[in-house]
């Protein structure tokens, strides 16, 4: 199927329910479904066809999603761009994935300018919520540009291969490359959602995380149930609750960053919280004494998944009955898990040379699986690096118990060799995590004379606690030995983080790594 079949689907059985909404704009499916025509022949009018890349450049927003929904009705390639990214960032990728349209939020109208004067392939602008302005020049509203098309957009093809979103790496590691994702991919994640999560109503979901991320590809499993999808741009904490009690949420993505601070709020309990089925975190491990205290909060609705830009999404799961599981004594070490390998995938650990190894071994998580993505784009090498030995790499260290369960150890770059021992930071944090004071931290290696790296623990504190140096160091020597025990801790205000809320390790180690040589 292409991606624009499952929300069809949505439209063809409750066309008249809400599909998209922000509170103020709401739009059926019928709706939605008409305008997503009117733009895909709008786009077909300017030679946006097939292989062509359209981008989209907006905050959660209605109008920026139905832009989204005709490009790929079009049979053009959406490319996302992080509303939330630095606009130097967003510039290269729009120069390094050849985007010849933009759509853009009244948001960005300062930037469009020096965007389309970067990157020459663009071709058109539109914004997607009125009219705008470049350089004295009107640009026209998304709604204003789609009048002159009425009727429906040809049927596409079936071709599974289609490109049908050329997202981006996180950067967290290096610069972001272009990651293709075919239809075929984007239809087993849909699989492995509506697989793991089944609802026997149409769902409705809350956006809070960018729908340029995992929130948005929550998106179209849920479409096709005739899921009403919310949109909000701020992730302040008693909005969000607020929300799921107003609106009867029962789908919710957010990265365990978001979920800490929803958790410190003195009036996280004051909610309703009854109508969530499933509560989906992940981009980045979670505490487990956190984990226990959202499903004592948020009910038995918690759920993991793990993967990738490459992988999105669904390589792990770990439902509602893993996570009970987990609680109960003897099982507790399950709540580190990201689960076990979807119906759809194959998840296994292999060593440097290529072997695959035993229960419990510690090695790199790899991956076979029609979720793979097809490539990187216009990166040939580093495409055929990503699948050395026939599995996809995915760079992080983890094992997998005799259960089935895995376990993610760190990100390999993140291993700390102190005193000629492998340090991974997660075991360190996941102690540190337990401290009250203790919002959110990250544990890096620094420099050092005698042990080449030395364990660093950055701590970000439960706003109006205090954190006490050696109180967290005597903490983690207890739990873990002197070895893997912090040398040092510091105290900041916010730890740097990228725009779907995963700490930027890279930015922390650079202070520290000045003038000298490692792989940050």
């Amino acid at each position: 199927m292409n991606l624009i079949d499952f929300f069809d689907r949505g439209a063809s059985l409750y066309p008249q329910r809400t599909c998209l909404t922000d509170g103020e704009l709401s739009l059926s499916f019928t709706e939605t479904q008409a305008y997503s025509h009117r733009i895909a022949l709008a786009l077909q009018s300017q030679n946006i066809l097939e292989g062509s890349k359209v981008a989209v450049y907006s905050p959660n927003d209605v109008m920026g999603f139905l832009a989204m929904l005709g490009i790929l009705r079009a049979g053009a390639t959406w490319v996302p761009i992080n509303a939330k990214n630095v606009l130097s960032e967003n510039i290269y990728i729009l120069q390094n994935t050849d985007v010849e349209w933009l759509f853009y939020h009244s948001n960005f109208e300062s930037v469009v300018a020096e965007i389309c004067d970067q990157v020459p392939s663009i071709r058109g602008c539109i914004c997607v919520d009125k009219q705008s302005q470049s350089e004295g020049n009107a640009i026209p509203s998304l709604e204003s540009w789609w009048q002159d098309f009425e009727g429906k957009a040809q049927p596409l093809q079936e071709n599974p291969d289609r490109i049908a979103m050329l997202g981006a790496t996180g950067g967290t590691t290096g610069k972001p490359k272009g990651v293709c994702l075919t239809d075929r991919v984007l239809e087993i994640l849909t699989a492995c959602y509506l697989t793991n999560m089944p609802s026997e109503q149409p769902p409705v979901h809350l956006l809070v995380a960018p729908m340029t991320h995992a929130a948005g590809g929550t998106a179209f499993p849920l479409l096709t149930q005739g899921g009403t999808q919310i949109f909000m741009t701020q992730t302040e904490p008693e909005a969000i609750m607020q929300m799921i009690e107003r609106h009867q949420v029962t789908h919710l993505f957010l990265p365990p960053t978001v979920i800490y601070v929803m958790l410190a709020h003195p009036k996280v309990r004051d909610y309703d919280y009854s109508s969530l089925k499933y509560f989906l975190y992940a981009a980045a491990p979670m505490s487990a004494d956190k984990l226990r205290l959202a499903i004592d909060v948020f009910g038995p609705v918690m759920v993991q998944s793990y993967g990738q830009a490459e992988a999105p999404m669904m390589c792990t799961f770990m439902s509602i009955t893993d996570h009970l599981d987990a609680l109960k004594p003897g099982n507790e070490h399950r709540l580190l898990s990201c689960g076990k390998a979807s119906a759809f995938a194959r998840v296994a650990i292999m060593d440097d040379d290529g072997n695959l190894l035993d229960p419990n071994a510690n090695g790199e998580i790899v991956v076979r699986s029609s979720l793979v993505m097809g490539g990187y784009y216009n990166n040939p090498g580093a495409t055929e690096e990503s699948r050395a030995h026939g599995w996809h790499h995915t760079g992080d260290i983890g094992t997998i118990d005799d259960d089935g369960f895995v376990y993610i150890v760190d990100r390999k770059k993140d291993m700390i060799i102190s005193g000629g021992f492998n340090v991974f930071p997660s075991e360190i944090e996941q102690v540190i995590w337990s401290h009250p004071a203790v919002q959110d931290c990250a544990v890096i290696g620094v420099p050092d004379e005698k042990w080449g790296e030395a364990v660093k623990a950055v701590i970000e504190a439960v706003p109006g606690e205090k954190v006490d140096e050696n109180e967290i160091i005597a903490l983690c020597k207890e739990k873990l030995g002197s070895v893997k025990a912090p040398k040092s801790v510091e105290v900041w205000e916010n730890l740097p983080r990228s725009p779907v809320g995963k700490v930027l390790k890279k930015e922390i180690r650079k202070g520290f790594w000045q003038h000298q040589e490692r792989m940050l």
